[in-house]
């Protein structure tokens, strides 16, 4: 007599059925902390460590929602721990190029996450909720991403990044970015540099065009899905009152 292999732990069992499923909600909810952890806390060492190492984490989960084999996983974790080992010594030890180390690595990481979720949510071969998800997660990171690129401009650069001037901290350039991507354009802080100058632009062009193309492709063809499914829906209901 085979003996019957004993049951997972409802818990296991749920955590399976998330990363089997794609659902990024998850990341975006992790994705949603990165951006007011960045807008809140202040432009010190310790926060910027901080939130490098929840990029960190972040990664890791995507890479467990988009079930990554172990050789796709080899580069993503090399990234993370070089990431984390930057805080690590950002925390202890100060310096400009160090900080705009970590803003390099702060931006390779986003991208990282970004592609992380765009191949997770393709290889689904369908359009559902999980991919509108995983295209929120993509918008948002663009946004995480430039400001990074702006952050390591101000560390670097000579003259102050905006022509307001000043570099402003971590937050106003999280806004400064947010709302280039959104096209808002308020105007009260305005990059200085022709370089600055070229990266709003295209974080402008990218927020429209990625609305407009990859956020309209996924909505509309979501909506004959759901079509389909309340046909079929009704079409059981009329079948059972008959």
């Amino acid at each position: 007599m085979t003996e019957l292999a004993p049951a997972r732990p409802a818990r296991l069992q749920r955590l399976e059925r998330i990363r089997a499923k794609h659902s990024y909600w998850a990341v975006l909810g992790a994705i949603f902390v990165l951006f007011f952890l960045a807008a809140l806390l202040p432009d010190d060492p310790w926060a910027s460590s901080l939130i490098a190492l929840v990029q960190c984490a972040t990664l890791l989960v995507a890479i467990w929602t988009a079930g990554w084999g172990l050789t796709e996983r080899t580069a993503p974790f090399a990234l993370a721990a070089a990431a984390g080992a930057a805080a690590a010594v950002n925390i202890v030890w100060q310096d400009k190029a160090l900080t705009a180390t970590l803003g390099i690595l702060a931006g390779v990481l986003t991208i990282t996450i970004a592609v992380v979720i765009a191949k997770g949510a393709v290889g689904q071969n369908e359009v559902n909720s999980r991919s509108v998800a995983g295209a929120i997660c993509v918008y948002l990171l663009f946004g995480m991403l430039f400001m990074w690129l702006f952050s390591v401009l101000a560390a670097l650069g000579k003259a102050p990044f905006f022509a307001q001037g000043t570099d402003g901290t971590r937050s106003v350039r999280l806004y400064f970015s947010f709302v280039t991507l959104a096209t808002l354009g308020y105007g009260d802080y305005t990059p200085a540099g022709n370089l600055g100058r070229a990266l709003a632009v295209l974080e402008a062009l990218i927020g429209q065009l990625y609305l407009v193309t990859v956020v309209a492709v996924i909505v509309t063809r979501l909506r004959p899905g759901r079509r389909k499914l309340a046909s079929e829906k009704e079409s059981e209901i009329d079948g059972s009152e008959t």
